[in-house]
């Protein structure tokens, strides 16, 4: 790359039209609703093009149909985060023109993109605003020379935009990246921003991902001068990504390898395991048995590798499993007193209700503590499993998210994986897979104790339900992210399954009491 990205003001000069499509591919990762990108120059500045570019980067389709609004006024698109108006204000002869336009009411839903902005009003009028201006070399006619003005909510997204900038402009990867397009990566629910790199020439790999996790704040002490995130042991960087899915790739395992990295800067190329996430492929007709089955002997797989905790030896950056311990079972267990108990109940969970709720659960926590652990993934579930059908045996299931793996007992990815959170896992198939997990560690482990990993089994489902309905309604609560409510009947469902085993009915027991059936179907108050 011929320049460097500073803020709040960066100059660059593009060194020739792919150089300017590339940072259009960039300014597209970090867009979201309320901006206004205003573009401004002469003509044949280049403006139209990095419109262009900026959206077929957000609808993720290099190829996409972008015709020049300069006589329709205004084009719109739909993506997959925010809607994208663009505008050219070319043939305006009076600003008042322009917000007959409709940009003020359409900015703050979307995204609005605004060639010629020097004939309508302030742009900054319509939103946050990023500038960009665009000029001519003389001596060079192939060249531009690009002003950036961030304002406000941009200035830290044009700072990281520039470290990603650079970081692509060096780093080591299996095709040539200046000749390849950025677009767009659906990601999790995590702060966590992804996107897909295509190689622009023929290779024999054809795209990598990059992997945008900046180091995350501490939030607000919660318990004992600790945040939420430190107590559960959440990842707060990018090193657990990368020396766990060493040591999984090194136990011959699908996790995907690491191209190059910026531990510092929170940066990764990784290896991209492609489409075929479990959830789409079982929803174009794929068996969910043998999807599940596959899956299910990677975590025995995983289970006979026995991965050291201690993964610095052999992964680096240096770096040691946290313990699954009893603080960070608590602190999710009571996530429901939290947050799904309120948003039910109209009112916070009593004392009592609170008392009784955690010795039960702390009794519980006391006997899973015992049971035979390992390296647990945490987040072993249809989103985060990939189906690479041209490998063989367990390599066939490609393992992703797993930052936030721990130390813990081993019947916790086991219950992730049957009773996933985001579709249905039939009971029968439950069980099938149940008794092929027990059968088949028993012929690596005599001392295997089955009666114990049923309980454990029940119990950390038990435990994982109680987390995820509480999770689900902070994130529709303070996050207002309420497409996740739609799961809620289906974790119920998995509750009341789990509770039903014997050794369990005294927990079972506060569940009827404190949120009985007719509450359980209760819509949540957000």
């Amino acid at each position: 790359m011929a320049g460097t990205i500073r803020s709040p003001v960066f100059d660059t000069l593009v060194v020739d039209e792919a150089e300017l499509v590339r940072l259009a591919e960039l300014v597209a990762l970090k867009i979201q609703a309320g901006d206004v990108i205003a573009l401004s120059g002469d003509l044949g500045a280049g403006k139209s093009t990095f419109a262009r570019a900026l959206i077929r980067a957000a609808l993720a389709d290099p190829g996409a149909e972008v015709p020049s609004p300069t006589f329709s006024l205004v084009q719109s698109y739909a993506t997959a985060r925010v809607p994208i108006i663009h505008a050219d204000l070319y043939r305006l002869t009076d600003p008042q023109e322009a917000r007959e336009l409709g940009l003020a009411d359409s900015a703050p839903a979307g995204c609005l993109i605004v060639e010629w902005p020097e004939r309508g009003p302030d742009p900054a009028e319509f939103g946050e605003l990023l500038l960009f201006t665009f000029e001519d070399i003389a001596a060079d006619p192939a060249r531009r020379r690009v002003t950036v003005r961030p304002h406000r909510s941009w200035l830290p997204r044009v700072e990281r935009l520039g470290e990603i900038w650079r970081f692509i402009a060096t780093a080591a990867a299996p095709f040539d990246l200046n000749a390849a397009s950025i677009t767009y990566l659906q990601g999790d629910a995590s702060p966590r921003a992804y996107a897909r790199i295509r190689s622009g020439r023929p290779s024999p790999c054809a795209s990598a991902i990059l992997m945008d996790a900046p180091r995350q704040p501490d939030g607000p002490p919660i318990r004992d001068g600790k945040p939420y995130s430190r107590i559960a042991h959440l990842a707060e960087d990018v090193k657990p990504f990368v020396a766990i899915g060493t040591a999984l790739w090194r136990a011959g395992l699908s996790a995907p390898m690491i191209y190059d990295q910026d531990l510092d800067s929170g940066l990764l190329l990784i290896e991209d395991l492609g489409e075929a996430v479990f959830g789409q492929v079982l929803a174009e007709g794929g068996p969910q048995a043998d999807l599940w089955r596959a899956a299910t002997d990677v975590l025995v797989a995983l289970r006979h590798s026995r991965i050291d905790v201690s993964l610095g030896a052999s992964s680096p950056p240096a770096y040691v499993l946290p313990a699954y311990d009893r603080d960070a079972l608590a602190i999710e267990t009571e996530l429901l007193l939290d947050w799904y108990v309120p948003a039910v109940n109209g009112a916070p969970a009593g004392g009592s209700m609170r008392t009784e709720f955690t010795g039960l659960w702390d009794r519980i926590f006391s006997r899973l503590l015992l049971e035979p652990s390992g390296l647990v993934l945490r987040d072993y579930h249809s989103p985060n499993l990939m189906w690479l059908a041209r490998r063989t045996g367990v390599k066939r299931v490609g393992l992703l998210d797993f930052q936030d793996a721990m130390s813990g007992p081993w019947a916790y990815d086991l219950v992730s994986l049957l009773q996933d959170a985001r579709l249905d896992v039939p009971a029968s198939l439950e069980m099938t897979l149940l008794g092929r997990y027990a059968d088949s560690v028993r012929e690596f482990e005599s001392e295997f104790d089955g009666d114990a990993f049923s309980f454990a089994y029940a119990a950390f489902g038990a435990q994982r339900s109680t987390k995820i309905l509480g999770i689900f309604a902070r994130l529709a609560r303070r996050d207002g992210k309420n497409q996740y409510l739609i799961h809620v009947p289906r974790i119920w469902g998995y509750l009341e399954r789990n509770l039903a085993h014997p050794e369990l009915r005294e927990l079972r027991a506060w569940y009827d009491l404190h949120l009985p059936i007719m509450l359980r179907s209760r819509p949540l108050a957000v």
